[in-house]
């Protein structure tokens, strides 16, 4: 079987508006003088937006009023425009479809809990990884996400969670659409941006940052380099060379045992534990031998398991496996000393599997009179 993976830079179809995010202090300075701005405005900026998300120059009432639209327009463009707004969980679960510059479309969702708020952002517009089972998986890659789109998210998010009464947001996850390893430059600057202290970032913490990955091992070692304290989850969802060539089509250029062999080396320069996320699909992934090989893979090593109930789409083959099946899958992890967990599933009355928002809103939007602006079908990392 022949799958086109993207692993190239697609070509640009045009080019986003530079952003703050996009800019060290020394550049925002430069922007601001370009305008006839004093540089100490660059820390007001910088405040405004990572510390406090605000977004819009013309809210910020630390700025003179006459200038405040000429900064915006120099360092502060619209890069989201939330076409869709949907919430479920009793509020607690805020899902966003976002259009960008070009009319690409992408997804981010807020989850509350009692303990923490998460935001799951997206790191490229499309996907080009193909895992056959992901929402909108074979929809091909529109493009990546620029730095400030990916970091404009979290401070998005962090807006919305506070207007809604959710709390402060406290922790990311890079499971929404793409493969963030895909898009590694600007990733390792987002990353930056996420994890630094107010003004240079918007200040959370490290250890409460995830990133996905399908098993790029060259990437996986680059962030291992970074010797950032980010938690690393793997999309295995197979232990086996044979079914993972089919379910995650990376796997054909590395291994399963290369993929694991990277990931621990990240556990043992970071200390962190891996997360090993995989998907239940029925009679597909969900055999009680692929349990035991799964435990004898990662017994005794610096990880734990994710379980994630697949959130099956309308027309798909695949379905989630029956709970009963499940269990015994994490009664056998359990039994080789493998630490597993189940995740949350949520948003599923508002298409919560990621890609199946953004498809409909493409769709209303195609079906609609007017003409639709130009944007690609979304999809979402295997983990998604």
């Amino acid at each position: 079987m022949s799958i086109a993976l993207t692993l190239t830079e697609p070509r640009p179809r045009k080019k986003a508006p530079v952003h703050l995010a996009d800019l060290d202090l020394a550049g925002c300075e430069s922007a601001l003088s370009e305008i006839g701005q004093p540089a100490f405005r660059a820390k007001q900026l910088r405040n405004q937006y990572f510390g406090r998300h605000v977004g819009d120059a013309t809210l910020m009432t630390d700025l003179p009023a006459a200038a405040r639209e000429t900064i915006g327009e120099a360092l502060l463009p619209r890069l989201l425009d939330a076409v869709r707004l949907d919430d479920c969980d009793g509020g607690k679960t805020v899902k966003a479809v976002w259009r960008l510059h070009d009319g690409a479309l992408v997804e981010s969702v807020i989850m509350a809990y009692p303990d923490r708020v998460t935001a799951c952002v997206s790191s490229q517009a499309g996907c080009g990884m193909a895992c056959p089972f992901c929402a909108t998986g074979q929809g091909g890659l529109t493009r990546n996400l620029t730095t400030a789109e990916i970091v404009d998210q979290v401070v998005a998010c962090a807006r919305i969670a506070a207007e809604r009464g959710l709390g402060r947001l406290s922790h990311i996850v890079f499971m929404g659409m793409g493969e963030p390893m895909a898009n590694w430059p600007r990733l390792q600057k987002a990353l930056r941006l996420i994890t630094s202290p107010v003004p240079d970032g918007v200040g959370l913490s490290a250890r409460h940052v995830t990133v996905s990955t399908v098993g790029l091992v060259p990437q996986i070692r680059k962030l291992t380099a970074e010797e950032l304290p980010v938690t690393l989850a793997v999309s295995l969802h197979a232990p086996d060379d044979e079914l993972r060539d089919e379910l995650v089509p990376i796997n054909t250029r590395w291994k399963v045992a290369e993929v694991l062999a990277a990931a621990w080396d990240y556990a043992e320069v970071t200390k962190r534990r891996v997360s090993i996320e995989y998907a239940m699909i029925r009679d597909v992934n969900d055999q009680p031998w692929r349990a035991d090989l799964l435990g004898e893979l990662l017994a005794g090593r610096l990880a734990h398991v994710n379980l994630i109930p697949l959130n099956p789409t309308p027309g798909s083959r695949w379905d989630a496996s029956p709970k009963a099946v499940e269990a015994e899958f994490v009664r056998r992890l359990r039994a080789a000393g493998v630490p597993t967990t189940v995740r949350d599933t949520r948003g599923q009355e508002i298409d919560g599997a990621c890609g199946q928002l953004a498809a409909s809103v493409r769709e209303a939007g195609s079906s609609s009179a007017a003409e639709p602006e130009p944007g690609g079908l979304t999809s979402s990392d295997a983990a998604s």
